[in-house]
């Protein structure tokens, strides 16, 4: 049997995908977005490769010969999975591969925000550094990383990751999770004692928006939310409010609810020296691409094998 494989966001992943270890057909397009298109680009295909292309219920009912939908990142939130199961689609997932490349995006971000590193280099670009009577001067307030305390909301594989790069930087952490474990504290903990608070947790209906006016007001005047999860996790306009008045001290996003975000994004849009929002290119360094393309056709291949791995509930 020949099976049809089709890529339909091929862009998104920058690095060397195989060719899968059994007959096969191919095709790979650079992006798909329309749901005209990946009726049209799939009707014949039994396995779909994709990142961040919507598969909603009226695009899967549009397509019986589909068997598997291999994603390539962690996050499945574009699947309806309750559709693909009633028609029998798999569904997997990419895990462990950004065990680098995420915990070191959230310490750059620490690091960058703590020390207000992007608002003085660009107060020099700006000239502001020319026309000062000192040596230096102090228009952003300066934090050390070193013995302040890290929230961890979410602490799996991930979370613990970046919670040993904490420690080993003298940080206190405050872990958090709602499946228990040794060593947690509860929410409200990490909202009101946390000098950064940052997000790994999947969207859900449970999770979305869990952080909003309320959570904001509980937390230090100081204090640095960092989401390199997901947009929804976080109410952008709430966020935007706690940072214009001070009540929250900064924040580092590389995510937010519309992405691409083609119509603008009040986050994106801003232009606060305690704001930095990266393209959600926290999972990309060169290394966990090629990790993530990798068991991205290992999932495939162990699928057409009989003996599929990383498989979505």
């Amino acid at each position: 049997m020949t099976h049809k494989i089709v890529f339909l966001d091929r862009e998104s992943v920058d690095a060397n995908v195989r060719a899968p270890n059994f007959p096969h057909d191919y095709v790979e397009y650079q992006s798909t977005w329309t749901p005209d298109e990946i009726v049209e680009r799939l009707k014949d295909a039994d396995i779909a490769l994709i990142n961040k292309v919507p598969m909603r219920a009226d695009v899967l009912k549009q397509l019986p010969k589909l068997k598997l939908i291999a994603v390539a990142a962690t996050g499945t939130d574009v699947v309806d999975k309750a559709q693909a199961k009633a028609q029998g689609v798999t569904i997997s997932n990419i895990r462990g591969y950004a065990f680098n490349t995420v915990p070191e995006h959230v310490i750059g971000l620490i690091f960058a925000l703590r020390r207000a590193i992007v608002p003085y280099a660009n107060s020099v670009k700006r000239g502001d550094w020319n026309k000062s009577q000192q040596f230096c001067y102090f228009d952003y307030p300066i934090y050390d990383v070193a013995g302040s305390t890290l929230g961890i909301v979410g602490y799996g594989a991930l979370g613990k990751s970046i919670g040993k790069r904490a420690e080993a930087l003298g940080m206190k952490i405050l872990p958090y999770d709602v499946f228990p474990q040794d060593g947690l504290v509860d929410f409200e903990t990490v909202l009101t004692q946390s000098d950064v608070i940052t997000i790994h947790v999947p969207l859900t209906p449970d999770t979305k928006n869990m952080f909003g006016a309320e959570q904001f007001r509980k937390m230090k005047n100081s204090a640095i939310l960092i989401n390199t999860a997901r947009g929804g996790l976080v109410d952008e306009p709430a966020l935007l409010e706690a940072l214009k008045s001070g009540e929250i001290g900064g924040a580092g996003f590389d995510v937010v609810a519309q992405e691409p975000p083609k119509d603008g994004n009040i986050l994106c849009d801003a232009d606060l020296p305690n704001l930095i929002v990266t393209p959600h290119v926290a999972w990309a360094s060169k290394q966990a691409m090629q990790i993530l393309a990798d068991q991205l056709i290992d999932n495939v291949e162990n699928f057409v094998a009989g003996k599929p791995t990383n498989v979505v509930e």
